[in-house]
């Protein structure tokens, strides 16, 4: 038997989610190899999922948690064995395959990825699908070549576990990094990071020109709407926006301009389906070149109860940085 967070329907259609024993016969058959889950977390899709407040769940009954780290207990998979430590980010877990918000899994050994030498699993989930699809956006800025002499860069949702984690990544590489933000109070917490300058996000989230003044090297943002059309259109000649989120909405209301006559890249960040050998070299330099006490500041380790009873506030953006769920705990720790 093992603890974990299990979500169902409930006769009017709504969500629930509770703490409840699994037995280890009712994991899922197809995976090949069975690992504990040491440290989990709680990201913006995870959210959605407990709380119901998108269709993220494909099936059911379904344990959450798209993201896991620990070691593997057994393993049918060529590539695995037991002891060995891994680390899981997407490939559908915990929306179409039982997940890691609990203390065990079932998975396929071609979703996991070896955690680096000397990076625990707590550091690992301090990190997380955020923190990598972070450090994704940031590589994919500079594989368009947009370097630290280009200009400013700009983080939306900075306050967020992406942005919170993309601005830490961005500064220590010696961008000149803008935090763009709904929670001004924050400032001093985003400027610890590395921010250079804080924004209020409302000078993007309205609806906006075509074309504006040019603004941004380039562009990490996890919020899309109007938010991702105004930082387009803020874009310098050449530059280069990458989007990975959708706080404010799916929808993209721009126009060509930015495109045809600034010659500004769109580049979209896929953390989900991403091949091996790109997570291989994110995780690397994540594990080599993320400061590990920048890290900490942004970091709150909470057990699986409270993944439940926090997924409303990280939905509704008041809470900051990253939760790392501790599933073998049941108090928070700060």
């Amino acid at each position: 038997m093992f603890t974990a967070i299990l979500l169902d329907k409930n006769d009017d259609g709504t969500t629930a989610a509770r703490l409840t024993e699994i037995d280890d016969a009712q994991l899922p058959l197809d995976g090949d190899v069975t690992v504990r889950i040491d440290y989990s977390t709680v990201n913006y899709k995870d959210a959605l999922a407990i709380t119901g407040k998108a269709p993220v769940v494909r099936s059911w009954p379904m344990v959450p948690g798209i993201d896991g780290a620990g070691e593997v207990i057994a393993s049918s998979h060529p590539d695995w064995k037991a002891g060995d430590a891994f680390i899981l980010n997407g490939w559908g877990v915990g929306e179409t395959h039982w997940g890691c918000l609990a203390q065990r899994a079932s998975l396929k050994g071609g979703w996991l990825v070896p955690r680096p030498p000397g990076m625990s699993a707590r550091t690992a989930m301090a990190i997380g699908t955020a923190g990598y699809t972070a450090m994704l956006s940031a590589m994919a800025l500079q594989e368009q070549g947009v370097d630290k002499r280009s200009g400013d860069i700009l983080v939306t949702g900075a306050s967020g576990g992406v942005g919170s984690i993309a601005i830490a990544i961005l500064a220590g590489w010696g961008y000149r990094v803008v935090a763009s933000t709904g929670k001004l109070a924050e400032a001093d917490y985003l400027t610890s990071l590395g921010a250079a300058e804080v924004i209020d996000r409302a000078e993007l989230s309205a609806p906006g020109k075509p074309l504006q003044k040019e603004r941004w090297a380039g562009v990490v943002d996890a919020v899309g709407s109007h938010t991702l059309a105004n930082a387009v259109a803020q874009t310098r000649y050449g530059g280069t926006v990458t989007a990975c989120g959708l706080a404010q909405g799916m929808d993209f209301p721009a126009s060509v301009a930015p495109f045809i006559l600034r010659g500004v890249r769109l580049v979209g960040i896929d953390s989900v389906m991403a091949p091996l050998p790109k997570r291989l070299a994110a995780w690397e330099r994540l594990a080599n070149e993320l400061d590990a006490g920048t890290l900490a500041t942004i970091t709150r380790e909470i057990g699986l109860a409270q993944a439940i009873t926090l997924a409303p506030d990280l939905l509704a953006g008041t809470l900051r940085g990253r939760l790392v769920v501790n599933t073998h705990a049941d108090a928070a720790s700060s």
